[in-house]
């Protein structure tokens, strides 16, 4: 995202230890420092969102698809609950701290609570498109009419952001 916008001058955004990952190819099996993605996040939420959640909700949607492209074991077809157990497993490898718990997992209801250790207001874009990513995950594991809200809110004083989905179960 960040180098598809030619007429931004990064240096004005990012820190100095920043630039050279928008010169270096992306590896998706890597590790980056943390600080590297909130402030890029920071950017793109700023520059690329214009500092709207919605686009970085959809962006989560439309993730859950390239997660489902890369790792086709994920989605149980109409089996949302089935779907996002298979992701409690995977999401280990994603993060090297508790990101992601589940609290709560049964047909038609998940309760998942997001830590990502981030500033503000890079927490509350990262959690946005975690709800979309489950939004998207649950639709294309069959799930109809997703629900998806937040209980809790750390961005906006509570001690956590807890997501809550609903979705009728496919036929």
């Amino acid at each position: 995202m960040l180098r598809s916008q030619k007429d931004v001058p990064w240096a004005d955004h990012l820190a100095p230890e920043d630039q050279p990952f928008l010169q270096q190819k992306i590896d998706a099996n890597a590790w980056y420092p943390m600080e590297t993605f909130e402030r890029m996040g920071n950017a793109i939420l700023k520059l690329v969102a214009r500092d709207t959640m919605t686009p970085v909700q959809m962006w989560g949607r439309f993730s859950a698809n390239q997660l489902r492209a890369a790792h086709p074991m994920l989605l149980q077809p109409n089996d949302p609950v089935e779907t996002l157990n298979r992701f409690r497993v995977m999401r280990e490898t994603f993060f090297d701290f508790p990101a992601l718990e589940v609290l709560e997992l049964h047909e038609g209801e998940a309760h998942i609570v997001v830590r990502y250790h981030m500033g503000m207001p890079a927490e509350e874009a990262a959690s946005y498109q975690t709800m979309g990513f489950f939004e998207g995950l649950l639709q294309l594991a069959g799930a109809k009419d997703i629900k998806a809200s937040f209980k809790e809110r750390s961005w906006a004083g509570n001690p956590r952001t807890h997501i809550e989905l609903r979705w009728d179960s496919p036929t």
